[in-house]
């Protein structure tokens, strides 16, 4: 499954880790009707979803640029530039594309998703965790 949570993702940060498992749901109920074999019509069942994936990460980046601004995380502005690249690319998704091919479309974008999510935990995402650590902030 493309969006299925693994140990690996944790930082030991509480609430971040809440916040990607999140991400996680959400991406995995795009990547549900993605796979979807029925002949019914899901475009706004995806749009729903890809703008609750859109608010909630959001949300989650602004706490999370938040965070390493308070502890003067080193390299905040390309965890800055990182964000905007996805928020950027999540934007761009065109109801039209999604409109004339829904499966083609969705498992795109999913494939994008768990693509990005997972290599930015894994690696800009426990840059700041082990900085944290190495540092003696506990959060």
């Amino acid at each position: 499954m493309a969006f299925e949570w693994k140990d690996r993702y944790k930082l030991d940060i509480e609430e971040i880790d809440k916040q990607h498992r999140r991400l996680f749901d959400i991406g995995a109920r795009v990547y549900d009707l993605a796979v979807l074999n029925d002949s019914y019509d899901h475009y706004d069942e995806i749009m729903q979803l890809i703008g609750e994936l859109l608010d909630y990460t959001e949300y989650h980046f602004t706490f999370e640029e938040n965070l390493l601004e308070k502890y003067n995380y080193g390299e905040l502005d390309k965890q800055k530039q990182e964000h905007e690249f996805y928020v950027r690319k999540i934007k761009s998704i065109s109801s039209k594309d999604i409109d004339e091919d829904q499966k083609q479309a969705t498992l795109e974008i999913v494939d994008f998703l768990s693509e990005w999510i997972s290599s930015h935990i894994l690696f800009s995402d426990r840059k700041y965790a082990v900085y944290f650590k190495e540092n003696g902030i506990n959060v």
